[in-house]
């Protein structure tokens, strides 16, 4: 095993020119992550130099299997901490050969609302809270639970330590020490309401470069996951009963909004998220509905509120932004199975560009 492990830390910069480049892409589902290798004669740093690439999309239910091409362009690079060195990590979106987006490319339509004059003037921040749950492989359990039992109620386990109170903190520093290395904004981590389930912060991130940082984030954590011999489960409701749902807040502000008078710019961008709720709802996730009740720190799906400090509203405010005037505004409706494209433009589109 020493060899082993020897060879897969071997440092190539000291051999070679040559880099491994993962491309990395969102497959069918919306949220199965695929990726793949490729040797480049040189280091690249800049996402319009890399090569274009192809896969086979009738594995991925992206295309047919009698025309099953599909292309990969990247659009954003990170380190990659597990091979280290000058490898990296591209974030790809997925065309057919005749440069068309696929159905299933939610980054090309969110490239378009972010460069649109009016949304690059307002220079929208991010800050995106991941939260996901850590489950024990071939049971699908969560992980510190006892097999077909329950742990005690929640209460001890939110921001908790210790042996009976934090289970899978080795994976949860592990992937916030590799997302800092690959140069994700990740801003920190906690450990959340139900025991096994924890959270991942991104940002403050501007425009589309939140959605390129989620999916690599996501992505590192899948490949920790893979190694540590666990799955990891962005299921909005994953445990049945009184336990806590798993969301993805999308903490929100404008250039006018962070501006002095930007409450009132906050105001009305929240009027304007609840003339839209149903259409945000339908983006926001599947199974959202199961999350959503009005019950474990949420609000019931089919209403849409907002308050200053209240977790069980759809929009919350924080004391500080009231306080000061200005600030920023948090989302809490997205599940942990968002797309971050869809979610960051689409809050974009509605409270810059949509006109009532």
């Amino acid at each position: 095993m020493s060899l082993l492990s020897d060879l897969i830390n071997l440092n190539l910069c000291e051999y070679t020119n040559k880099v491994i480049a993962e491309y990395i892409w969102v497959g069918g589902s919306g949220m199965d992550i695929r990726s793949k290798a490729r040797t480049l004669p040189v280091p690249v740093n800049d996402p319009a130099k890399l090569p274009k690439w192809n896969y086979d999309g009738s594995s991925t239910d992206q295309a047919p299997g009698d025309d099953s091409e599909v292309i990969l362009y990247p659009q954003a690079i990170f380190k990659d901490p597990f091979r280290r060195g000058n490898n990296i990590l591209v974030i790809c979106d997925v065309y057919t050969p005749s440069g068309e987006p696929l159905p299933t490319n939610k980054r090309y339509d969110a490239a378009k609302i972010f460069s649109h004059p009016e949304v690059a003037k307002e220079e929208p921040w991010y800050g995106i809270e991941q939260e996901y749950t850590l489950l024990q492989k071939d049971v699908n359990w969560p992980l510190g639970w006892p097999l077909g039992g329950f742990p005690g109620p929640q209460g001890p386990y939110y921001c908790g330590i210790g042996a009976d109170k934090a289970y899978g903190r080795d994976i949860v520093d592990a992937h916030y020490k590799a997302c800092i290395y690959a140069g994700i904004n990740i801003s920190g981590i906690n450990g959340e309401v139900m025991p096994g389930q924890w959270e991942f912060q991104v940002g403050p991130s501007v425009g589309i470069s939140a959605g390129d940082e989620v999916w690599a984030a996501r992505y590192i954590l899948e490949r920790i996951t893979e190694i540590a011999g666990a799955i990891v489960s962005f299921d909005p409701k994953p445990i049945p009963g009184d336990w806590n749902g798993a969301g993805a807040h999308t903490n929100y502000s404008t250039k006018s909004m962070r501006d002095d008078g930007g409450y009132e710019i906050i105001k009305k961008a929240i009027e304007k998220l609840g003339l839209r709720h149903k259409e945000h709802i339908a983006a926001y996730g599947k199974g959202n509905e199961r999350r959503l009740t009005g019950k474990h720190e949420t609000a019931d799906i089919n209403t849409f509120s907002w308050g200053v400090a209240n977790r069980g509203s759809s929009i919350r405010v924080g004391r500080d932004t009231e306080k000061n005037g200005k600030g920023y505004f948090e989302d809490r409706r997205p599940a942990s199975n968002m797309d971050p494209y869809v979610v960051t433009s689409m809050i974009a589109e509605t409270t810059i560009l949509w006109k009532p």
